[in-house]
C-alpha cells in the first residue's frame, strides 16, 4: 500500500469514528426503579420516538405469562424485573394441553406464594423467578405485590405486600438476604398492604415499614442486610420516599399517614415534620420537590405545599388546596413550575406549585372517571410531551402545557391495570393481571 492509499485509509477511518461519536443513539436509558432513573416520571427516550402512534397500533415485540399484581416494571439492560403472586395451577399432570376457559379464569384463586420474576426484555423468555411463602389473609386488593421492584449495582431489591424484605442477585436470581419485617420486626401490614418501593443511597437500602419501635423508615446495609438507622414513630402508609439536596444536607422527604416528614439520610435524624393526618392511612403518591416547595397531593384531605427555608431543620406550609387538587396513586408531573395532577373527579389538573389554584382540567379524558381513577405519566425528555398508561390499559402520547393539553395519541397495549409501565431502550413494557407485552415505541429501521 502506498503512503497516499495508507492515508485515504487512516482519513476513512477517522470519518468513521468520528461519524460514530456524532451520531444520535437510537436506544434510550433504562428503568431500573419507581419512576426511572431520576425517579421523578421522566424518560430521555430514542431520537426516533414516534411523534405520532401509527393509526394500526404498535408493534408488540412479546407477550408473556404473568401473575395478578400491581408491581411496576423495572428493566435493565437485557433483563426486566417485576413481581405477582401466582395463581394456583389447575390439577393436571399435563398443564400445557390444559385449555383454559374464560369462567375457568374467572373462578381461579391466587396462592399464597410471592414471585420476583425475571425475564429476557429482548425474548419476554423466563430468566429466573424467586418464590416465597407470604399468606395474604384478608388483605384488602389482595391479588398481589404492590412494588416496583429495585436494581442496583447487579441486586434487585423487593419489599412484598405482607412484609418481606428481598435481596437477589440480579443475574442468577439466587437469594442473598431476606428479612420477614412483621414476623420479625413487629412491622404493622397497612390496610392495602406494603406498596413503598425499596430506596438505594450509597450502602444502604431504605424501607417503608412502620417497624416497632421507632422505624417508620428503617436503613439496612444493601450488601449485608445489618440495621443502620430507624427514624420515626409513624405507622407505615404507601409513599415511595424521594431524595433531595438541601442545605448542605442529603435528605429524604417522605409522607407517612400522619406528617410529611425530612430525614437526615446518612443518620435517620427528623429534620422537619408537618401535620398531615389522612383518612384511612392513604398517604400513597410519591412527594414531589421543585422550586424549593415540598408537594404532596391526596385523596381525601387534598393537597399541601411546603416551602423549605434556608435551614435544614426550616419549614412552613405554604398552601392547601380541597377541591381540585386531590390525587390519590399517581404522582404528579411538574416542570417549570406547572404541576399536573390527576384529581379524583375532574381528571388530569394543571396548576403552579407556588400558588395551588387550578388553571385547567383535561375533563377526564385521558383516563377515565372512577372510584380510583389512575393514568402513569411520563415527561419525555425536557419536552412539553409525555406518555401515558391509563387504567383501561392505553398507551397515549400527549402534549401537557400550562394552558393546556393536546392528546396526540393513543392506543390499546394492554387490560385494566394499575401497574406502573417501564420505559427503556426503544419500547414500553406495560402489565396487567395475566400478561406482560414489550411494544416498540420507533419505526422499524427500513431495510439496506
Amino acid at each position: 500500500m502506498t503512503s497516499r492509499q495508507q492515508l485515504l485509509s487512516l482519513l476513512s477511518l477517522a470519518a468513521v469514528a468520528i461519524s460514530s461519536l456524532c451520531a444520535t443513539p437510537i436506544s434510550a436509558e433504562d428503568w431500573p426503579r419507581w419512576r426511572g432513573v431520576r425517579a421523578d416520571g421522566s424518560w430521555n427516550p430514542p431520537a426516533n420516538l414516534y411523534s405520532k402512534f401509527p393509526e394500526a397500533g404498535l408493534k408488540q415485540t412479546w407477550s408473556a405469562e404473568i401473575g395478578p399484581g400491581y408491581s411496576g416494571i423495572s428493566v435493565v439492560g437485557n433483563r426486566l424485573y417485576t413481581m405477582d403472586r401466582p395463581w394456583l395451577q389447575p390439577a393436571s399432570d399435563d398443564k400445557s394441553t390444559v385449555e383454559e376457559s374464560q369462567a375457568d379464569k374467572n373462578a381461579r384463586k391466587p396462592g399464597n406464594n410471592e414471585r420476583i420474576v425475571c425475564l429476557d426484555s429482548e425474548t419476554g423468555k423466563l430468566v429466573w423467578q424467586f418464590s416465597y411463602e407470604a399468606p395474604y389473609g384478608d388483605l384488602d386488593y389482595g391479588k398481589g405485590p404492590r412494588c416496583t421492584p429495585t436494581l442496583h449495582d447487579g441486586r434487585v431489591y423487593t419489599l412484598g405486600s405482607v412484609g418481606h424484605f428481598t435481596c437477589a442477585d440480579a443475574v442468577t436470581g439466587k437469594l442473598l438476604w431476606q428479612k420477614d419485617l412483621v414476623k420479625d420486626h413487629a412491622a404493622k401490614i397497612p390496610i392495602w398492604g406494603f406498596a413503598a418501593s425499596v430506596l438505594i443511597e450509597e450502602n444502604m437500602a431504605i424501607v417503608h415499614a412502620g417497624q416497632q419501635p421507632g422505624g417508620c423508615y428503617v436503613a439496612y446495609d444493601r450488601i449485608t442486610g445489618a440495621e443502620i438507622w430507624r427514624s420515626h414513630d409513624d405507622p407505615a402508609g404507601y409513599a415511595t420516599p424521594i431524595v433531595i439536596d438541601h442545605a448542605a444536607r442529603r435528605a429524604m422527604i417522605a409522607w407517612t399517614p400522619e406528617h410529611i416528614v425530612a430525614i437526615d439520610i446518612k443518620t435517620g435524624e427528623l429534620l422537619w415534620k408537618e401535620p398531615y393526618k389522612v383518612t384511612y392511612g392513604v398517604s400513597i403518591a410519591t412527594p414531589v420537590v421543585h422550586q424549593g416547595i415540598v408537594l404532596v397531593c391526596g385523596y381525601w384531605e387534598g393537597s399541601k405545599a411546603i416551602k423549605l427555608g434556608t435551614e435544614a431543620h426550616q419549614a412552613e406550609l405554604l398552601w392547601e388546596e380541597n377541591r381540585f387538587l386531590r390525587g390519590l396513586m399517581s404522582p404528579p408531573l411538574v416542570k417549570a413550575g406547572q404541576v399536573y395532577l390527576l384529581d379524583k373527579q375532574h381528571g388530569v389538573v394543571s396548576f403552579k406549585i407556588d400558588v395551588g389554584e387550578k388553571v385547567w382540567t383535561d375533563e377526564n379524558k385521558l383516563t377515565p372517571r372512577g372510584r380510583n381513577p389512575h393514568i402513569s405519566l411520563v415527561w419525555l425528555g425536557d419536552s412539553s410531551r409525555a406518555i401515558a398508561l391509563n387504567a383501561d390499559g392505553e398507551l397515549l402520547l400527549v402534549e401537557l402545557r400550562p394552558d393546556g393539553f393536546t392528546e396526540i395519541s393513543r392506543t390499546k397495549i394492554v387490560g385494566e391495570t394499575w401497574a406502573h409501565p417501564a420505559f427503556a431502550g426503544s419500547r414500553c413494557y406495560a402489565r396487567d393481571d395475566e400478561k406482560i407485552v414489550a411494544v416498540e415505541l420507533v419505526p422499524e429501521a427500513p431495510l439496506p
